[in-house]
């Protein structure tokens, strides 16, 4: 018995080796290998859900390196990019997430890993960006596509810009020229006393209200703008130059100079000098935007001198950074106050 068995599994074993062999084998096809040049430089992203982001890949010293901005908050650098031997980018960041234990035990911290799966076919880009859930039940996939930008041309020589007529922006009795940038959210935006107001109201212990942006009906070019600001205490918003590059209105007297205080353009270029006044006062601002080179002048003191800016910062209404865009203010941080908004545009 033990002899039959044997011979039945041996003979078993090499029908299985004979049918192998004359299984067809399949053919490997190997990916031509990916030009590094192509995924370097700036990309402007549209991201679904009417998002705007940008990714800066870079390679320095032997490494790959990069730098993201993914919907709204700061560009910030990566974690990692690996350009993987499928041709595809592969871009992470990570971020910290708090639990607090209701048993008053100590609170438990954990790192998660988003990452970024792009392929690109000469100037475009397109993939998905991966978010784990905090819980760890799932995770997030959105999709985007977008265009490499060209190089930020040299800075303009401002003297030989010719600006035309003077265009006010607010007649500084209603809001004529101006409507809601998401006409489903609540407008906090009135006019009281020849001043445009943001009037956010956040009672303690109600439902966070979240307040919309107010933009011009119409779009610019390039341009000079000139307004009066004033920030209460603590408060908090922006000036959008067409709907792209966010100006910084904020309550920041006495911090040192920062990308995120008043003045700069948000996390991208940060003023030289803090030339704001304590909080509850009128400030001018004129800003100044002619080939994607930005300047700032705060209160008479000129605290961004005519510097690049590579891409749009968070929150943008576009991601095309050459077509003509709104101005839209900030209206969901905190109550601010503006007044004799002009613009100048550039002429040929």
């Amino acid at each position: 018995m033990y002899r039959t068995v044997k011979r039945t599994t041996l003979l078993a074993l090499m029908l299985i080796v004979a049918a192998c062999k004359q299984l067809p084998t399949e053919e490997k096809t190997e990916l031509p290998a990916a030009d590094l040049n192509d995924f370097l430089g700036h990309w402007t992203m549209d991201i679904d859900g009417n998002w705007v982001g940008w990714l800066s890949v870079t390679q320095e010293d032997g490494y790959l390196d990069g730098e993201l901005l993914w919907k709204w908050g700061s560009v910030t650098p990566v974690a990692s990019v690996n350009l993987r031997h499928d041709n595809v980018l592969q871009v992470t960041r990570v971020r910290n997430v708090r639990r607090a234990r209701p048993d008053g035990a100590q609170d438990r911290r954990h790192i998660l890993t988003d990452w970024m799966e792009a392929r690109v076919d000469g100037d475009r880009i397109s993939g998905y960006f991966m978010e784990p859930r905090a819980n760890g039940m799932g995770i997030d996939s959105t999709g985007f596509s977008g265009v490499k930008l060209p190089p930020v041309p040299p800075a303009p020589d401002l003297a030989e810009v010719r600006f035309g007529e003077p265009v006010e922006l607010f007649n500084g009795a209603d809001l004529t020229g101006w409507r809601p940038v998401n006409e489903a959210q609540p407008n906090g935006f009135t006019v009281v006393d020849g001043v445009l107001y943001n009037d956010v109201v956040r009672k303690p212990g109600e439902e966070v209200i979240h307040y919309g942006n107010l933009r011009t009906d119409a779009k610019f070019e390039d341009f000079n703008l000139s307004l009066e600001v004033m920030v209460p205490e603590g408060s908090n918003s922006g000036v959008y130059l067409r709907g792209i590059y966010e100006v910084q209105v904020l309550d920041s007297y006495g911090r040192e100079p920062d990308s995120h205080n008043m003045g700069g353009v948000y996390s991208r270029i940060a003023p030289t000098v803090n030339a704001e006044k304590p909080a509850g006062q009128w400030q001018t601002m004129d800003m100044t935007l002619v080939d994607r080179h930005i300047t700032v002048i705060l209160n008479g003191v000129k605290i961004i001198d005519n510097k690049p800016v590579y891409g749009p910062t968070g929150g943008a209404l576009s991601s095309d950074v050459f077509a003509p865009g709104p101005i839209y203010l900030q209206g969901d941080h905190g109550p601010v106050s503006f007044r004799n908004i002009v613009l100048r545009p550039v002429v040929d």
